[in-house]
């Protein structure tokens, strides 16, 4: 339940942090986000869209034969005659003719006799304009719905714009900007439906062109303030600046190119113009410079720029936002999915389930924008799923390793370093409170130590005692025995917890032998020594007990057994100097070793039946056996307590 909670404060820690990020869109965020939006325009596959809208292309075709641009106004002036001639409904120029030439009369005249021909202008964001617009470009203003709501989120406003000479814009159906702003990373990505200047608000010459072919005058266009823009029954939705995110078709040459030369060469069929609407732009002719970076390409003519637009504005098929509502929703359920989640699985689990979710994310967005039109920031719910995994990851590895200190602290002192390890690898098993639980009590004391004790300096006395305990201690942690206290010259310990050992009864049997064999060895040092050769009992009992932390919290806490079955296996271990026995053990823990013993799984053992005894605080009496390590070759058995009973002796 604990982690539970860690987790879900995690979870909802990091996705608050990512909602307010996502209303603040730093800039490093952004950009991630403008990458994911590319990739989602390289997956989806190519519009299908009408061929209204070709390309009168100034290549290298066209330079070769014509040679280098800027061309002169006369020729510029056939182009338009042969585009008229053709049926073009709209004629529109990618070329900036702000410089006069000799010719512009002549190309003023063409412009005039075709009437659909529409001019740009250049708004310059930063300088003032060093020539007034004059009443052409007032013209061309377009209205404004709301324009109160500007306050807050003002249009783009221009100092300065860059005009065609006088002569030709007098002449032109219309003008439109051309203007670009960039992302951050070079990309265009947005147009700007319409820029302020002196007050009026001006049209692209997408929009422009758009209008134009589909018969709306420019007081018929409608800017909704913050919103979009009304185009007759089409509506182009907006972001609060007046920009329109371009919903760019296909990678370049997706719409139909024919190169001027072709044009005027007569070698181009007049119906490819016909009723269409005619960019005039340069695509691969090297030097004109007109390259842009798009999602779609590093550098893409300007001119496929423009068609996309205008072709989005017909075909009335735009790319929307999706509000800052839905989008902090999608990342508030990212992270409370996560919260419920990640709790139930285990690292490997848990790292599937957000790459699981990651993977919806993504699909699920891409399906908004590839079908539905809708650009689904994805940024910000995806790296709310990765900081929150990596989150909780770190914090239940922080955990883990403070619990694994933990349970190493409490046991490493009276467990082996394996069962450490098993303990840190399942804490549950180690878990504060008690628990009963079948486990093998053994006590081992020294016989004789008061008197020992009384007769020497404390020095010496500590120091065979540790002695003592030092090799009884280390055969305990040998075969896995849990270590429990040391009491005067007694030693507790026990079999069976805090790990489930099935043959805990066995381990504790092996270990009596091998304490016993340690202690002669002992002995006979002490007696080179000079020092008194103690001799130790071994008491033994196997039963249910309650087991684990036991104490006064936060102060002091031992993992300890207590029960009737430890106090039996104590008044055992007290009965080994009455029937001068080294190791004795109760009935109930030879149940658990005869098989052991019959299969001679521990061989060279005599167990023998001692007595009945009676012990305080219980009523049945309990059979006590010796248990006695014969030489090599001695098959282990077990006689049984032979004599009738007739009353039993009462420790």
């Amino acid at each position: 339940m604990r982690n539970r909670r860690a987790v879900t404060g995690i979870a909802l820690g990091i996705t608050v942090l990512m909602v307010i990020l996502s209303i603040l869109k730093p800039a490093p965020l952004e950009l991630l986000e403008n990458k994911l939006l590319d990739a989602r325009f390289r997956l989806r596959p190519s519009l299908v869209h009408s061929d209204a809208v070709v390309i009168a292309a100034i290549d290298e075709k066209s330079i070769a034969r014509l040679g280098r641009w800027p061309w002169d106004r006369a020729l510029l002036a056939r182009l338009v005659r042969q585009l008229d001639w053709s049926g073009a409904a709209v004629i529109v120029s990618d070329v900036l003719l702000s410089e006069p030439e000799q010719n512009d009369p002549l190309l003023a005249e063409a412009m005039s006799e075709a009437g659909n021909v529409l001019l740009p202008v250049a708004f310059d964001f930063h300088r003032d304009s060093p020539s007034p617009a004059g009443e052409r470009l007032a013209s061309s203003s377009i209205s404004v719905a709301g324009r109160e709501l500007f306050a807050a989120s003002s249009p783009i406003s221009a100092k300065g714009v860059l005009m065609p000479v006088r002569e030709l814009s007098g002449e032109a159906a219309g003008l439109g900007h051309i203007t670009i702003v960039p992302d951050d990373d070079g990309a265009v990505r947005w147009e700007l439906m319409a820029v302020e200047y002196n007050g009026g608000l001006y049209p692209s010459i997408d929009l422009s062109a758009a209008a134009f072919y589909l018969g709306i005058p420019p007081e018929r266009i409608v800017v909704e303030a913050t919103k979009g823009v009304r185009l007759g029954d089409r509506y182009i939705p907006t972001d609060r600046w007046g920009r329109t995110l371009i919903n760019y078709h296909a990678p370049a040459q997706t719409f139909r190119r024919i190169s001027i030369v072709d044009i005027l060469d007569g070698a181009s069929d007049p119906k490819l113009f016909q009723d269409r609407i005619v960019l005039i732009g340069a695509t691969d002719a090297v030097g004109i410079h007109d390259l842009r970076a798009t999602p779609l390409a590093p550098a893409a003519p300007g001119v496929e720029k423009h068609a996309s637009v205008i072709a989005s504005i017909i075909e009335n098929k735009f790319l929307r936002q999706t509000s800052l509502h839905l989008d902090a929703a999608l990342i508030l359920l990212s992270g409370l999915l996560l919260a419920l989640l990640l709790p139930r699985f285990r690292a490997a689990a848990a790292a599937g389930a957000a790459a699981g979710l990651l993977a919806a994310l993504l699909a699920f967005t891409y399906y908004l924008f590839a079908y539905k039109g809708l650009w689904t920031p994805v940024a910000y719910p995806s790296l709310n799923v990765l900081l929150i995994f990596i989150g909780v990851i770190t914090g239940n590895y922080a955990a883990e390793e403070r619990s694994a200190r933990r349970i190493r602290a409490l046991f490493s002192s009276y467990v082996a370093e394996r069962v450490v390890d098993e303990l840190i690898k399942h804490p549950e098993a180690a878990r504060v409170g008690g628990e009963r639980r079948e486990v093998t009590v053994l006590f081992a004391d020294l016989r004789g130590f008061t008197g020992f004790a009384e007769k020497r300096p404390p020095e010496e006395v500590v120091a065979l005692l540790n002695e003592h305990f030092g090799v009884l201690t280390n055969v305990v942690l040998k075969w896995e025995g849990t270590l429990d206290k040391f009491v005067g010259d007694a030693l507790l310990a026990f079999w069976g917890a805090p790990l489930q050992q099935p043959d805990h009864a066995e381990r504790a049997l092996r270990c009596a032998l091998e304490m016993a064999a340690a202690l002669e060895a002992l002995r006979e040092k002490w007696r080179a020594e000079g020092k008194p050769p103690l001799a130790c009992g071994i008491g033994m009992n196997t039963g249910e007990v309650v087991v684990g932390n036991i104490g006064a919290a936060e102060r002091k806490m031992e993992y300890t057994v207590i029960g009737d079955h430890v106090n039996l296996a104590s008044r055992v271990e007290s009965l080994t100097g009455k029937y001068t026995a080294q190791i004795i053990i109760t009935e109930f823990t030879l149940a658990k070793v005869r098989r052991a013993l019959d299969e001679q799984r521990i061989a060279q053992v005599t167990v023998k039946g001692l007595d009945r005894v009676i012990v305080k605080g219980r009523e049945q009496p309990v059979t006590i056996y010796e248990v006695i390590h014969h030489e090599h070759g001695t098959p282990s058995r077990v006689i049984e307590y032979g004599q009738e009973f007739t009353g039993a002796l009462s420790v």
